[in-house]
């Protein structure tokens, strides 16, 4: 961070700096999100946050500083540039730019995980259509500001076809207000092998926000490096700038990390903030030292490799220089933040309540716990089947099939007839009589019509 600021103040970014302390020293003080009321303060004050790597403690009770800010902040896109600087950084694949446009806020980041029996835990993955409409219009939005001329999408949704399957779907709804930038999307595992393999088949990549963390890591080091990657976090209100990889307490105080990534954080927080000038001089003196073979251990030649500070005085030195060789940067003078849309109410759907998903604790077999949960339902329902880790145990099971204690017992109204939560009531408290163990329970609803929930093997 000393070293970065330095480059920033000398290349003449107009910024007042307000220091605020977060991380490992601020975890061990005794606030377990690792930031404090009056740093809080400080972020919705200013609005513009450019932050260093941090360190969360080990073990339980503390929380992803990273992820509480971007979340409690409504900082829901997170774009990282994945940029090769051939022949002078090694790479193999010299001409890569891709933008990963990750999305910030939902997904399994939302954290929410139980342990449910003795043998299982869960982790939910929440997904709304307005988390995936902001993020998707975002990465179009950018592309157009930017002249990219292709947004890709990589989802899971031939296997989650509700939550991955709705960022695909309003991909394809807001793809087509852009007839201008072409669109086309690939699942995940593949998008990623090809992303390692071939970058040039990319150019913006918008995508849920576990996938995006994971892509980005690769997207960089493919580039050259993660220690060169730098991200913004946007949102309506706030912004934050880092470099993307982690803390290195290791290596902390020696004079040897590279400064690069969260310089380039810093380049991007100017154009945020309108200061293109200043992003356009320090970017390309960045750009003419890494061709005069300056860098850092991570980078260059270890007979060649210079320290933290002395990679920022480089810098310093380069500045009203341009690139001969790489690609010299140009910033629009009136560049101005992306505008973050809004989502729109929208009437609510038609919501019929049609079953129940009660998940049991039990070691007992499939039939004889069938059994039992039949004798607990009322005359307008019936049990449709027993799942294990999401394969059908009940009726008609496969022996080869190995089962755990948790079991997804699925309940449905009886054909043509109607279903009430009264009822759901009644048929948990005859399995409570009964000594069903039930960890959780899962309302199954249609809305307007169509399935809200996925079906079963066999159904």
């Amino acid at each position: 961070m000393k070293a970065s600021l330095a480059v920033l103040i000398a290349g003449g970014a107009q910024i007042e700096i307000e220091p605020i302390d977060i991380g490992e020293r601020v975890y061990k003080s005794g606030h377990s999100a690792g930031i404090t009321p009056d740093a809080w303060d400080s972020l919705r004050r200013t609005k513009v946050f450019y932050k260093a790597p941090i360190t969360t403690p080990q073990g339980g009770g503390f929380k992803s500083l990273n992820v509480t800010i971007r979340k409690s902040l409504g900082l829901f896109a997170n774009v990282r540039p994945c940029v090769a600087y051939a022949p002078f950084v090694k790479t193999d694949h010299p001409g890569m730019d891709v933008v990963i446009v990750r999305e910030n806020e939902e997904d399994l980041y939302a954290g929410i995980e139980h342990r449910q029996t003795d043998e299982v835990y869960q982790c939910l993955k929440l997904v709304s259509r307005p988390g995936c409409e902001k993020i998707v219009r975002y990465a179009f939005d950018y592309a157009r500001a930017y002249g990219r001329q292709k947004v890709t999408c990589f989802v899971k949704d031939n296997i989650m076809k509700l939550t991955d399957g709705l960022f695909r779907k309003v991909f394809d709804e807001v793809a087509a207000e852009y007839p201008d930038i072409e669109a086309d999307h690939a699942i995940i595992d593949i998008g990623a092998a090809r992303l390692a393999a071939k970058p040039e088949r990319f150019d913006v990549i918008v995508t849920p926000n576990l996938y995006g963390d994971i892509v980005s890591d690769i997207a960089a080091e493919v580039a050259g490096s993660v220690g060169l990657g730098a991200s913004a976090n946007i949102g309506a209100q706030c912004a934050m700038f880092e470099a993307i990889h982690g803390s290195a307490p290791d290596i902390a105080g020696q004079d040897v990390a590279n400064p690069s990534g969260l310089l380039m954080a810093g380049v991007m927080m100017l154009v945020h903030l309108g200061q293109t000038e200043a992003a356009e001089r320090i970017h390309n003196a960045w750009l003419c030292a890494l061709e005069d073979g300056v860098g850092t251990p991570d980078i260059a030649a270890e007979d060649a490799a210079v320290g933290t500070q002395q990679f920022a005085r480089e810098v310093i030195a380069r500045l009203g220089q341009r690139p001969k060789t790489l690609a010299p940067v140009s910033y629009e003078p009136d560049a101005r933040p992306i505008e973050v849309w809004t989502p729109q109410p929208k009437p609510k759907a038609l919501k019929r309540l049609v079953g129940i998903d009660v998940f049991v604790h039990s070691n007992e077999e499939p039939d004889a716990l069938a059994g039992r949960l039949q004798a607990c339902l009322n005359p307008l329902t019936e049990l449709k089947m027993i799942t294990n880790r999401g394969v059908k145990v009940w009726p008609d099971p496969m022996p080869e099939t190995f089962c755990t204690d948790h079991w997804r017992c699925r309940i449905e109204a009886k054909p043509e007839k109607a279903l009430n939560k009264a009822m759901l009531v009644e048929i948990l408290r005859n399995m409570v009589l009964d000594g069903v163990d039930f960890v959780k329970t899962e309302h199954l609803y249609e809305f307007d019509g169509e399935r809200g929930y996925s079906l079963g093997q066999g159904q």
